[in-house]
């Protein structure tokens, strides 16, 4: 695990560049393992495995809790990288065979590969070694080669926090690397899970990489979340939802809201106060002062969005509010009117745009809401709570929020998707069985055989 913000000293290997998406400096130098590289760090996991799996689940809690604390004290230390990188238990079985014990134990599975994204690095960094970690395993996290420095320095805090050597593995790779690097860590003996985090396109070759190999894998990949506002909802607290979960972090969450399903008997007021409050948000170079939103990953990612939104106003979309970017800092953008027709209605846009689709009734409602290839986070707002419940249980989502944001992570709540947003959850319960194998042990006495 290495890595150097730029300025820093010369890496002996060799190391690949990260640039500020605002100014184009470069802002990280991080080691550019091989695929022969990345197979020692999984040896060096699975040499840590028999210590860290053989201690108790208190001592296990407690070098985790340590952890959190050196991880909250140092909180200061991600600031500027970031803003500069992405501006175990057992069960009794009741037994039918006289004079047998049968339990049902999970144990910790081995090495766990968790591949990270950048949009929330230190969030979903944590997320994919926590509870592996917890559960008794050990684990390599495959940083984002769009974070690399971010990454290195979570696992240099958790390393710092005494965990134990080789419980904590970072490996970083530059990007026409990561195919190689990805296919030798997944095939490596050592590793018994994966999980990644990311688009669908990339998660398919990760899925199917792991089938050869008969890995398991939990997938958490993108969304289209919808957010359906019926015709007795409280259109203010509507409102004030859909900008928090269409332009948090500039819209690139798996969860952000990127449909609008709204009732026509309310679309009107709906829009205009949205459009209203989109246009009221400051957006700028966050390094450079208060603002609710600032770049966009890298400028391809700026030019894909404003494609969309070209292509919706070119059918027939109405542009509410924004529209317009300076280089990779986009305005926050409301399209009214949008439909099939347009690429936007179905194609996960990853930035600032929310996107209205107008519909007549609850049914109407469902239907557009659940057509869309991806099954992340959902939302419905109604007054009638009892109505909101039966549109929720027919949202295609694995995740649905009455009254509230598509954004929204708690980590003891089952966290994941359905269709192309994948399949396995995160948190909680759920995510024990993610990453255990669970046995069927027997304890039996003397007894008889038909031979």
């Amino acid at each position: 695990m290495a890595s150097t913000l730029a300025g820093g000293p010369v890496l002996p290997r060799a190391s690949f560049e990260r640039r500020n998406p605002v100014t184009d400096e470069v802002v990280t130098r991080a080691h550019a393992m091989t695929p022969d590289e990345a197979r020692a760090v999984a040896d060096t996991a699975a040499a840590a495995f028999p210590t860290w799996s053989g201690l108790g689940p208190n001592e296990r809690r407690r070098r985790l809790l340590r952890a959190a604390d050196v991880l909250e004290a140092r909180a200061e230390a991600f600031v500027p990288v970031m803003a500069a990188e992405t501006a175990m238990t057992a069960e009794i079985v009741p037994s039918d065979k006289p004079g047998c014990f049968s339990m049902a134990l999970r144990q910790p599975a081995g090495v766990v590969l968790g591949i990270a994204p950048w949009n929330a690095p230190i969030i979903l960094g944590v997320r994919a070694i926590a509870m592996p970690l917890a559960c008794g395993n050990t684990t390599i996290l495959k940083a984002s080669e769009v974070c690399p420095a971010t990454h290195a320095l979570l696992g240099e805090i958790l390393i710092e926090a005494g965990l134990g050597d080789g419980i904590v593995n970072v490996v970083t790779n530059a990007p026409p690397d990561a195919p190689a690097v990805v296919e030798a860590l997944i095939a490596h003996p050592a590793v018994r899970r994966v999980n990644f985090t990311g688009s669908t396109r990339v998660g398919r070759t990760v899925a199917e990489i792991c089938a050869r190999n008969l890995k398991p894998v939990l997938l958490e990949l993108g969304g289209k979340a919808p957010l359906v506002v019926l015709d007795d909802a409280d259109i203010t607290q509507a409102v004030n939802a859909a900008a928090f979960g269409g332009f948090m972090n500039q819209g690139q969450i798996c969860m952000a809201t990127e449909r609008i399903v709204v009732d026509e008997a309310i679309a009107d007021e709906f829009v205009e106060k949205l459009a209203r409050k989109a246009d009221s948000l400051p957006i700028g170079d966050p390094t450079k002062g208060d603002v609710v939103l600032g770049a966009v990953i890298c400028r391809d990612a700026a030019e894909r969005i404003e494609s969309l939104i070209v292509d919706a106003t070119e059918k027939g979309a109405r542009l509410a509010a924004g529209g317009h970017r300076t280089g990779t800092i986009m305005e926050a953008t409301v399209l009214d009117d949008v439909t099939s027709t347009m690429r936007i209605y179905g194609e996960e846009s990853f930035g600032p745009v929310v996107a209205c689709v107008r519909v007549r009734g609850v049914e109407e409602a469902i239907r557009v809401a659940n057509d869309t290839e991806y099954g992340l986070a959902s939302a419905v707002f109604g007054r009638d709570v009892g109505r909101a419940l039966e549109v929720a249980k027919r949202i295609d989502a694995g995740i649905c929020h009455i009254n509230g944001p598509t954004v929204n992570d708690e980590a003891q709540m089952p966290f994941g998707g359905v269709k192309g947003s994948g399949y396995g959850r995160f948190g909680g319960k759920a995510a024990i069985a993610e990453f255990t194998d669970l046995r069927w042990i027997t304890i039996e006495g003397p007894q008889h055989y038909p031979f």
